[in-house]
């Protein structure tokens, strides 16, 4: 392969640390929150996931690209993440079932990317120092520059994105003839939740961000599903509010990542920026309810109060992350409503979590045969 000269550049963080390396493509500057995944694949499912939006993607695997990407892999429908700061990045690929490469597909979502970071210190200080903004680019001579935009950058804790990555329109997701319907709240919602809903006969109706309960409920779903996605749950007033309602109503509901947040919120539970989130495909989950336990994939930066949860007596604590004692999934007592903090559609087991979904469903039909 000709050698090719490339561009330097940095990662500066917001506490003023500096991390080198070069540019994978063209020249250029992202802005996000630092964040790292520990999955050994997966990268395109990362990169497209819309609770990524607005973070610069650091990822731990140290060779990235060399399976290419695939059109079939998407979880929505463009690039999510902020910017990718990695390694080792492989130009080619050698997979059969890929239709283009890495370098490709990031041009073709204008992904500005950097390479040849020392992303085992990197990551390493994240863990030591929490997760910050930052900014990758290749203006490596005006570090000022970069200093005085990147103090200008919002933080996480307090932030909708929500409404960067719904939907516009409500749409029809699967058979319009199937068994079941389900109103499904896109606060950004993974293409493959929608298939798992879907493989278990069910049509889904995807509703904007800040749907009511009356535009879902005018639709007479037999369920209701609050979707993962990015940033603070707290501002999300409007999906609070739609919680409150169908938990009210005692309706089916199960809820996702940050689905699972806006629950605990709609029942008087506060919420809480981790010092660093969890993301990746191997974090274990133990199912208080079976004694089971779970290998799970996990994505978010925050988490729901575990002295505040353990003392609500209308919610029980369903399952606790292992690593670090936090609340991974809950339950309502005497309401048809249950969520966890993980992703069970991603299936890293491969498959320890898709029973949720059977569950939501059984929920469904008992409430139908009633």
């Amino acid at each position: 392969m000709k050698y090719q000269t490339r561009q330097k550049a940095i990662l500066l963080l917001e506490d003023g640390t500096i991390f080198h390396g070069k540019a994978i493509g063209e020249s250029g500057t992202a802005f996000g929150e630092v964040c790292f995944n520990t999955g050994m694949t997966g990268y395109q499912e990362i990169f497209t996931d819309p609770s990524y939006y607005g973070q610069l993607m650091v990822t731990a695997n140290v060779h990235i690209g060399n399976y290419g990407t695939a059109t079939d892999e998407m979880e929505s429908d463009s690039v999510k993440i902020a910017g990718l700061i990695c390694k080792n990045f492989s130009y080619d690929y050698s997979r059969d079932a890929a239709d283009s490469s890495l370098k490709e597909f990031l041009e073709k979502y204008n992904l500005f990317a950097i390479s040849d970071v020392d992303t085992r210190g990197l990551v390493s200080y994240i863990r030591d120092n929490g997760a910050m903004n930052a900014v990758i680019s290749t203006e490596v001579d005006n570090i000022a520059e970069l200093k005085a935009k990147l103090a200008k950058v919002p933080s996480m804790a307090g932030l909708e994105l929500a409404s960067k990555v719904s939907t516009k329109e409500p749409y029809i997701y699967g058979d319009e003839n199937a068994t079941h319907k389900i109103a499904a709240l896109d606060i950004g919602i993974k293409k493959n939740i929608l298939r798992n809903l879907a493989k278990r006969d069910a049509c889904i109706k995807v509703f904007p961000y800040n749907a009511t309960f009356e535009e879902m409920n005018a639709w007479n779903p037999d369920g209701y599903f609050l979707s993962n996605g990015p940033g603070d749950p707290e501002p999300l007033q409007d999906a609070i509010a739609l919680a409150k309602e169908i938990i009210k109503r005692d309706l089916p509901l199960f809820g996702i990542c940050l689905g699972h947040q806006v629950i605990a919120l709609a029942n008087g539970i506060s919420t809480y920026k981790m010092h660093n989130g969890h993301r990746g495909i191997n974090h274990p989950v133990k199912n208080i309810l079976t004694g089971k336990g779970e290998i799970t994939s996990q994505n978010h930066g925050f988490a729901i109060n575990r002295e505040e949860t353990e003392a609500n007596a209308d919610v029980e604590i369903t399952h606790t992350h292992l690593n670090d004692n936090t609340v991974a999934g809950i339950r309502i007592k005497n309401k048809n409503c249950f969520s966890v903090q993980y992703h069970p559609e991603a299936s890293p087991g491969p498959h320890d979590g898709e029973y949720l979904f059977d569950e939501f469903i059984a929920n469904i039909q008992k409430v139908k045969t009633v």
